[in-house]
């Protein structure tokens, strides 16, 4: 049974709650145990992960087979979306393909609120449910390479 942490910036936290909504009923229905913490922002999500990847059982083994990143990023009137966005997702695809963690990506990046919304909400896209199934294949996929953490 795969153990996931949860990693949330709920900057949107109408929109992150949403997303986590989902998240957690695929996890659930998959019979994934799960584990949820809290960051200021998206940009935070990276260092996050890489702090818990370092956290280990009582017999040595990782606490976490994978980790789920949550939020949202609005674009604005300046460029700091564009640095937000793209260093975050640099920092988590780093993460992945460096220490072969699986991270489901559930971090929306969109012009408006309505574009979130459609995205988020469980009855609609529900992208926080993909980005657990996400997850839990690479988790399987690892697995299927043999390869550790």
């Amino acid at each position: 049974m795969p153990h996931i942490l949860v990693v949330e910036a709920p900057y949107y936290a109408d929109i992150t709650e949403e997303l986590t909504r989902g998240a957690l009923a695929e996890l659930d229905a998959q019979g994934a145990t799960h584990e949820r913490e809290t960051v200021f922002g998206v940009f935070e999500i990276p260092a996050a992960i890489s702090m818990a990847k370092t956290v280990r059982n009582a017999d040595g083994s990782p606490k976490f087979d994978g980790y789920l990143a949550l939020g949202c990023v609005i674009r604005g009137e300046t460029t700091h979306y564009d640095y937000v966005c793209n260093e975050s997702a640099r920092g988590l695809m780093d993460l992945s393909v460096r220490d072969h963690l699986a991270i489901g990506y559930g971090v929306l990046t969109v012009e408006n609120e309505d574009q979130a919304w459609a995205r988020a909400r469980v009855d609609d896209k529900n992208k926080g449910r993909d980005a657990a199934a996400a997850c839990l294949r690479m988790i399987a996929l690892r697995g299927h390479f043999g390869l550790s953490i």
